[in-house]
């Protein structure tokens, strides 16, 4: 059944918002952790987008807390482009229909809920709240903004995987400790006005305040790195405690990371009772459930290290994989549905074949919470010596869920490192092109500019070319006709239109032009987003070009789409841009060669 939407005879202890169209599949996190905490025996009730005052009263004050979500996907990211136009529809609303999730739905919910109930516990959670939870820049207003704690006055907030936090919160609830007095929680931030407030864990620091970030660049990077590397497995061996002055006295506490699921955890989430279908109360299909209703996800975290994706801030890099029990029985639930056609559309993770840790920090032999941070990249530009080469788990996954009685066939479809892919036997390639590639294998090269996939860290652009050559070998030995799909983005950090103009000219030697191409987007809390504000690489100090002005994020988009009759005036603006600063580059090369000259004939005398 699914979880109540209207009032019942008594309170719910959690009501839950959700700025997503209510789906009940483990693909959706707010349905993860209303079924968890229905799983811990509390009663939680859904409210599904809402937009007016009867909306949040539905479900009267709940006895412990609101839990609010900003949904799958960034509200903001969700409601407008990358060039900030809004967007035609809402995949994940009924029909697809714009309008029912509003800009900072985090800020717009709380504020309500705050405004009609009062001093209720509020807890916020997801990747909206998760990527903002310290002082942050902001594309859509251009500027630095506060932890969103402080615009939404929640009491706590969960960030990253948001199970182990919530069952730690669960217990106090058993015992009737008010959640918004809870402060020791790990994978939690809070807000308190002392800076004097004592914690159960060693070690705080204190990073640039809000002024400061607001004023100084360089106060901005260091805060961001010092958050990103205690985040990420790459600052002390101990994570520590995170502190951030911001107005009136404030300070934003950040606690260390939640210790990774162990499988037996990861197994438990994902065998909870879900409907795997939308609410029964939509008319509607729900576009984001068509792709994810049949696919399975094998694993969580991701040690990919893109420059621009904020997986590695929010999710992490430990790879959490699921039993291979786990994952067979969740396909034979699949094949039951009503709506199954025989295809398992994905079986994977953030890139599905991530599906074991790297190397030995993190390895299944050690209890979680023993596990050492590395301080070292795994794989992109400059893969890391230890990294570890096994695909031979998920290749066992995948002819598992293959075997599963009503299964035609098992495709590969949330994005696959071929770098990683490379670096194994052959066989293996084969075996992926032969069984589980659906006529097209969607690839990641973003770009052929070697300083730009320095800047992504994502690998050279000769491994995407080899690549190629080795997916063309095996789809001719299995005698398959097959082709990949690259994606590339425009105007990343670093990519200037002489960079964006030599990919034109690769993607013209082998007649392809991208249908879908990515302007960068400036999420908050990622690398990349932090070099779009600060102009150099927070990791060095070494100044990256941008490109900022509209004219020129169109002018390298039009570029990568060159067959377009609507870009042709575009392109040739950008070649006459491109020709006159050659031009001027050999006029001042020619002044410096012969002042070098005279100055050579001067000393001669």
């Amino acid at each position: 059944m699914f979880l109540p939407i209207s009032k019942q005879s008594t309170p719910f202890d959690f009501v839950l918002l959700t700025a997503d169209a209510y789906v009940d599949h483990p693909s959706f996190g707010a349905s993860i952790i209303a079924r968890l905490v229905e799983s811990r025996g509390f009663s939680v009730g859904i409210i599904a987008q809402p937009t007016r005052n009867k909306d949040y009263l539905r479900l009267g004050q709940p006895n412990i807390a609101f839990l609010v979500s900003g949904g799958v996907c960034d509200s903001m990211v969700n409601n407008y482009t990358a060039s900030l136009a809004l967007r035609k529809g809402d995949e994940y609303s009924e029909s697809g229909i714009k309008g029912k999730r509003p800009d900072r739905a985090l800020t717009v919910y709380c504020q309500n809920l705050r405004r009609l109930f009062g001093d209720v516990c509020i807890i916020i959670g997801g990747i909206e709240a998760s990527l903002r939870r310290l002082s942050h820049y902001d594309y859509w207003t251009d500027k630095v903004r506060p932890s969103i704690l402080v615009e939404t006055d929640a009491d706590l907030l969960v960030y990253g995987m948001g199970e182990r936090p919530m069952l730690e919160l669960l217990k106090y609830a058993e015992r009737g400790v008010p959640l918004s007095k809870i402060k020791d929680v790990k994978g939690t931030a809070y807000k308190i006005k002392s800076k004097n407030e004592k914690t159960v864990i060693d070690g705080v620091l204190t990073l640039p305040s809000h002024d400061e970030v607001c004023q100084d660049k360089k106060k901005y990077a260091e805060a961001f790195m010092t958050a990103f590397s205690e985040a990420t497995g790459t600052g002390s061996d101990r994570p520590q405690l995170l502190r951030q002055e911001t107005f009136d006295g404030y300070n934003i506490i950040v606690n260390p990371p939640s210790i990774p699921l162990t499988q037996a955890e990861m197994d438990e989430v994902y065998a909870l009772p879900y409907e795997r279908t939308s609410h029964p109360m939509y008319t509607g299909g729900i576009p984001a459930l068509e792709e994810v209703e049949h696919s399975i996800t094998a694993h969580r975290g991701c040690y990919g290290g893109c420059s621009f994706c904020a997986l590695t801030y929010h999710q992490g890099k430990t790879i959490q994989s699921r039993s291979l029990q786990s994952v067979v029985a969740e396909g034979e639930r699949i094949v039951g549905s009503s709506t199954f056609k025989g295809y398992i559309h994905d079986v994977g993770g953030p890139s599905a074949n991530f599906h074991t840790p790297p190397c030995g920090v993190g390895n299944r032999g050690q209890r979680i919470e023993d596990r050492k941070q590395c301080n070292r990249n795994c794989i992109g530009y400059k893969p890391c010596g230890n990294l570890k080469v096994d695909h031979s788990e998920y290749l066992t996954a995948l002819r598992a869920v293959s075997k599963i009685n009503g299964v035609k066939k098992v495709f590969i479809r949330s994005g696959i490192r071929y770098d990683y892919l490379m670096m194994d036997k052959p066989q293996v390639l084969d075996e992926i092109v032969k069984n589980h590639v659906s006529g097209q294998l969607k690839v990641a090269p973003e770009h052929n500019s070697e300083n730009v996939l320095r800047l992504m860290n994502k690998p050279s652009f000769a491994a995407y070319k080899k690549f190629v050559e080795n997916f063309e070998t095996s789809s001719r030995k299995v005698g398959l006709k097959q082709f990949l799909v690259p994606y590339f983005v425009s105007s990343h950090p670093g990519c200037t239109l002489e960079d964006a103009y030599k990919l034109m000219l690769y993607l013209k030697e082998i007649s392809y032009m991208p249908l879908q191409v990515q302007d960068f987007y400036p999420t908050p809390s990622t690398l990349s987003t932090t070099m779009y504000y600060c102009g150099f690489d927070p990791r060095d100090g070494k100044p990256v070009y941008v490109a900022k002005t509209k004219k020129e994020k169109a002018m390298q988009r039009a570029l990568l789409q060159w067959r377009l009759p609507k870009n042709r005036g575009l392109i040739a603006e950008a070649e006459k841009l491109i020709k006159a600063k050659g031009e001027r580059k050999n006029t001042q090369h020619n002044r410096r060669r012969n002042n070098k000259k005279k100055q050579s004939k001067t000393n001669d005398k």
